[in-house]
């Protein structure tokens, strides 16, 4: 009897039910299934793209045409039904682009897409109760909203604005001929990016898409002054094989790790009741570890669609070596040795951080940290938890700023006292991180609050002291 809710629950989904026997299974639910198998397919098509549809044999119409209609199947496949909401929010927005005066372009798309999310966010949470179906279309809709946004901006910034009023990097993207529909549909429904993004700027997919994008970025670097005479080609494989060794970790991980400690181990009885307060502080550690792998996974599998397309190629390194992270989402290894809170932000959900910057951070007039926090939490979604943990992480963003600004010079006098302060750091910023994370995994409101009484709220408390009471000293 109690196998067949289990059963159940795992088939709910309005996308497609054909991979429901490889899903009972592996134990996982439907829609996970369905997930992984398209950015599987969208990794083989990618190679495909690359291989067959390559710019100097193949117009760009027709490369939008393919990489629009591949993304169209993706999300059809994935949410069914659901994926009209994603058709009717792009169908929308196109229409402001092509009849919006240039002067409030920004503003309808921003509001409309906004809205739109939100809207969509809201009913899924609150009249379907946390959602009734297990498939959440909300992920792409978050990215589709990124790059509207993004575009209504650069666009703009191309003309409705003058040149000397633009920042260097406003003047490098901004868009100076609205696109067309298929452009349109295209850069936004990608099968490369259409179910996981990540969002990235219109001139690079455009670039990309008529073979322009890896010369442009030499060219961005001053490749022939540096003694070079010919362009080189350089090749995604070796990206591609390094993130997806990465992928299979981050799935090993994620099947083992995230499954034997669970966030729901943050409310109950033995956490909330028995332990006391450094073993809480431990295990919150442990928990809030074990969540990550499935973020690794989809961001990292992302990224390596994408280059095994033939875009994401940033540049030359100082060693002389390509680099794939143009559209890479976070940096494992300075997540994992962060010594503070902002270079752990900084290196997770990188290209979201940018959109951030790019649509709020640089153009609002006053208060930028709480506005982009606030934002931030608002695109996320509406679940309680995410506004417990942007409105800590403000706290505790500014309480950093203040320590940092205050007492870092007097350790950098030596080395040894460097490698205390940064062995303190890392872990303060580690404990800080999972502390303030833990309600965007709860979600709701009732276990953060349990978890953050078990805790003494002690953060907050902490982040408030020294904000109010820590003399600012500045810095030598």
């Amino acid at each position: 009897m109690a196998a067949a809710p289990q059963s159940s629950l795992s088939y709910r989904t309005t996308g497609s039910t054909c991979l429901h026997p490889l899903s009972e299974l592996l134990g996982l639910p439907l829609d996970q299934v369905n997930f992984v198998a398209c950015q599987l397919f969208a990794l083989f098509a990618a190679f495909w793209f690359r291989l067959y549809l390559r710019p100097g044999k193949t117009s760009p119409d027709v490369r939008h045409a393919f990489a629009t209609i591949f993304g169209i199947y993706l999300v059809i496949f994935c949410f069914g039904w659901y994926s009209i909401h994603l058709f009717v929010l792009v169908l929308m927005c196109y229409g402001i682009m092509a009849t919006a005066s240039v002067a409030n372009i920004h503003r309808y798309s921003f509001f409309v897409s906004m809205g739109y999310l939100t809207i969509c966010q809201i009913s899924r949470v609150y009249i379907f109760n946390y959602g009734i179906l297990t498939t959440d279309f909300s992920g792409p809709m978050m990215i589709i909203t990124q790059k509207i946004t993004t575009l209504a901006f650069q666009v703009h910034d191309g003309l409705g604005r003058r040149p000397e009023d633009l920042t260097p990097e406003q003047h490098r993207l901004a868009v100076k001929v609205k696109p067309s529909l298929l452009e349109y549909f295209s850069y936004l429904l990608n099968f490369m990016s259409v179910l996981a993004g990540p969002c990235n700027n219109f001139k690079d997919y455009v670039a990309f898409i008529e073979g322009r994008h890896i010369h442009m970025k030499l060219l961005e670097l001053n490749w022939k002054q540096k003694g070079f005479h010919n362009l080189p080609d350089p090749s995604p494989t070796g990206a591609v094989i390094h993130k997806l060794c990465i992928t299979l970790m981050s799935l090993f991980l994620f099947l083992t790790l995230t499954k034997s400690f669970p966030v729901t181990c943050l409310f109950d009885d033995w956490f909330v009741y028995k332990a006391n307060f450094l073993s809480r502080l431990c295990y919150l550690y442990i928990v809030m570890q074990a969540s990550k792998p499935k973020y690794y996974f989809a961001w990292t599998l992302a990224d390596a669609v994408n280059n095994a397309a033939g875009f994401g190629f940033s540049g030359v390194d100082k060693n002389g070596n390509f680099c794939w992270d143009l559209l890479s989402n976070l940096n494992i290894w300075k997540i994992e040795t962060a010594t503070s809170f902002k270079m752990y932000v900084e290196n997770w959900n990188i290209q979201t951080a940018a959109w951030l910057k790019r649509v709020c951070y640089e153009r609002v007039p006053w208060y930028p940290t709480v506005l982009t926090f606030i934002l931030s939490a608002l695109w996320h979604g509406v679940y309680p938890g995410y506004y417990f943990t942007f409105l800590t992480g403000i706290l505790v963003t500014v309480a950093a700023r203040v320590v940092r600004n205050s007492y870092r010079q007097y350790f950098l006098s030596s080395k040894s006292l460097k490698i205390v302060y940064d062995v303190v750091t890392w872990a303060v910023t580690q404990l800080a991180v999972s502390y303030t994370a833990a309600p965007f995994v709860l979600l709701a409101v009732e276990p953060t609050i349990s978890l953050y009484k078990s805790m003494y709220f002690y953060l907050h408390i902490i982040s408030l002291l020294i904000i109010f009471f820590l003399p600012i000293k500045p810095k030598e």
